[in-house]
């Protein structure tokens, strides 16, 4: 049986082109997995907290000196990373803003990028920790074109998003970007057409 993991990031709702293309991406992959189980992370609906003094001293001690609101943190981190290692596939659904990713999202991988957890340094170098067959599968979405073009070097939102996902062992990745979607209602219409299109080539894996 399929689990899928299914974040999403967009402020703008209902609106939002990410949110909409990467739902049907999660329906198609439950129509070819019956069955399947599917973990929602609404970050804008339900923020996660920044990370904060409770969260960096709960990592260095033992259970028994954390105070309550360090273990909370922890917890909660916890929880984050079990639902990650739980998964066969990741959906993320991530809207650039300000030519990186919301800060919700970032909250997110703030509290995965853990050492000893999801990824661990030795004399060799870094190791990820989350492996096995896991597939990731982005759906960005833009306002205007960075694929290509003269604004290709001010997209520091899939670089970043693929570096911290390999440096935890996540690299098998695929993106379904919406591009150009504030050139107006006919670029956006086109923009979201061509990134169902792609999904509806998209086949599950088998878990």
């Amino acid at each position: 049986m399929s689990r899928i993991l299914f974040v999403t990031s967009s402020p703008r709702g209902g609106a939002s082109l990410s949110t909409k293309v990467a739902t049907a991406l999660v329906d198609r992959l439950q129509a070819q997995s019956p069955g399947a189980t599917v973990v929602r992370r609404d970050l804008a609906a339900q923020p996660l907290p920044h990370i904060g003094e409770d969260f960096v001293a709960a990592q260095a001690l033992p259970a028994e000196a954390r105070s309550p609101a360090q273990q909370a943190a922890l917890t909660l981190a916890d929880t984050l990373v079990q639902e990650l290692f739980a998964a066969d596939v990741i959906v993320i659904a991530s809207a650039m803003i300000n030519f990186g990713l919301a800060s919700t999202l970032k909250s997110w991988f703030d509290y995965l990028m853990r050492a000893g957890v999801t990824f661990r340094y030795d004399e060799t170098g870094v190791h990820g920790l989350v492996t096995g067959r896991k597939k990731v599968y982005l759906v960005e979405a833009y306002g205007g074109v960075y694929s290509d073009g003269p604004y290709k070097p001010f997209d520091f939102h899939e670089p970043y998003l693929r570096h911290v996902l390999g440096f935890i062992g996540l690299t098998d990745v695929e993106t379904i970007a919406v591009e150009g979607v504030a050139y107006g209602p006919e670029a956006a219409e086109k923009a979201v057409a061509g990134a169902l299109d792609k999904v509806s080539t998209i086949t599950a894996q088998a878990a």
